[in-house]
């Protein structure tokens, strides 16, 4: 069977020439390192990232940037880091680093600032316990399985009136599900979920296109703005959705259950306030970082499992079958072409050994998981899809959704839209092909996702 590196092939970028000047002091001086953005690696990073794992537990590489980065492929060496809290996810947790950004020892740095104004606090990903913790539990209880539960309907839904419009989109015959399915699905349910109005839908859309060209800042403001509004709002007339869940006192850490619900400016350090409760400030990053780590992520999961299950017809024939294996199908899914391949940096926190390692406090660890869930030592067969696939041995059969404190917290919603949207599409469509060679499917070049960069089908066989 043909491996996702043959299913949906890339345009191989060109050569790199000379870092330019101002990459970084250490570009271009680790020669004998594997690059990240090494354009046989991007091409294939199944293979690649398996030669690196095959190399060793631990192995020196270079950062986009030309900074040097040690890199963990192992599947039960990844699970161990992700849990090692030796290990911190902001740069500021290092000790005797601060976050000069926000004059806050200890404070996350959040990738994107608009000029003039703090940056948000609230993204988990680049916040590190006890802030960490205080922002986690809101955030899981607001992604719980009742509420997944009661959103179901409405993701349904959604799926059923795209897959409505989804002929009109037809140009020859052929739709292009990222563009018309996949994409606006994801951003249709987190509308849902958050609570923003139909009003505000399309600076979410236009946000969203701004975020992942890496250009979000005056979009960020204006969004940002718009939730702290929602915020406001939802204090006094609380509704369904995301933003007030964030809000609920019972929901929050740190504080008498029940008691006031402190505001942005009432609080120490980047409007944390002292009773520990969530601000409309921090509910504006949350948000935020969740839609940025869950919308792209998701859509592009729907279109990798699409293409997957277009190119393996035995496969897509056990579902017809058997539809009672959706939900382990998602999982060697998200194990076989899932959207994230690396994880965001960590720096080691002290001076420790790791597999024999010795890695300097301040250096900076990525742990890659494309080459953890292609890890023949914990999946047998890895190259091969199967719906069928077990777990061999305890926990998850696949780390995409990550693992410890900072695991995926709406990995349960991707899960489900993955599978209500895949389920809906084949349902409907029975016929669905692809409308080129499974070899012309062409990638986004990036070192850290698998991103079809369009998936043209034809929503009934011809002939």
């Amino acid at each position: 069977m043909p491996t996702p590196a043959t299913a949906a092939t890339t345009a191989v970028p060109p050569a790199r020439e000379a870092a330019p000047a101002g990459l970084g002091e250490h570009a271009g001086k680790h020669p004998g390192e594997p690059d990240l953005m090494d354009p046989e690696l991007l091409a294939d990073p199944f293979g690649g990232y398996g030669r690196l794992r095959e190399q060793g537990p631990i192995v020196r590489g270079r950062r986009p940037d030309g900074a040097p980065v040690w890199l963990v492929t192992r599947h039960d060496d990844v699970r161990e880091l992700l849990r090692d809290q030796r290990f911190v996810t902001s740069p500021a947790s290092v000790p005797g680093r601060t976050a000069e950004r926000t004059g806050c020892a200890g404070a996350p740095e959040p990738a994107s600032v608009v000029p003039g104004r703090p940056p948000l606090p609230g993204s988990l990903p680049d916040t590190d316990p006890p802030a960490h913790t205080r922002l986690r539990r809101p955030a899981e209880r607001a992604f719980s399985a009742h509420r997944l539960q009661a959103l179901r309907p409405r993701v349904e839904r959604i799926a059923d009136q795209l897959l409505d419009a989804l002929p009109g989109y037809a140009d020859g015959g052929t739709v292009d599900l990222v563009e018309h399915y996949a994409y606006p699905l994801s951003i249709g349910v987190l509308g849902e979920l958050v609570g923003l109005p139909e009003a505000d839908r399309g600076l979410w859309r236009g946000w969203s296109a701004e975020h992942a060209a890496g250009r979000a800042d005056a979009a960020t403001e204006a969004l940002a703005g718009r939730l702290r509004e929602l915020a406001a709002r939802r204090r006094a007339e609380p509704a369904d959705d995301l933003v007030s869940a964030l809000l609920r006192p019972d929901e929050a850490v740190g504080g008498a259950v029940g008691g006031p619900v402190g505001r942005a400016e009432d609080g120490p350090c980047g409007g944390v306030p002292g009773d520990g409760r969530i601000t409309d400030e921090e509910v504006a990053g949350l948000v935020l970082a969740l839609v940025a780590a869950g919308h792209a992520p998701t859509a592009d999961l729907i279109g990798n499992g699409a293409a997957a299950l277009l190119t393996h017809p035995g496969e897509r024939a056990r579902l017809d079958a058997d539809p009672a294996l959706w939900p382990r199908a998602v999982e060697e899914l998200v194990r076989w072409c899932g959207p994230v391949q690396l994880t965001g940096l960590r720096w080691a926190a002290e001076d420790l050994t790791f597999r024999d390692t010795r890695i300097r406090r301040g250096e900076a660890v990525q742990l890659v998981l494309v080459a953890a869930n292609f890890d023949p030592r914990r999946h047998p067969h890895p190259e091969r899809l199967d719906l069928t696939r077990e777990p061999v041995g305890p926990g998850e059969q696949q780390v995409g959704f990550g693992h410890g404190i900072h695991s995926c917290p709406g990995a349960g919603l991707a899960r489900q839209e993955a599978e209500v949207a895949l389920a809906a599409l084949l349902r409907r469509h029975p016929g669905l092909s692809l409308a080129v060679a499974p070899g012309q499917l062409e990638r986004v070049p990036l070192p850290e996702g698998w991103r079809l960069r369009r998936l043209p089908v034809r929503l009934e066989r011809v002939g």
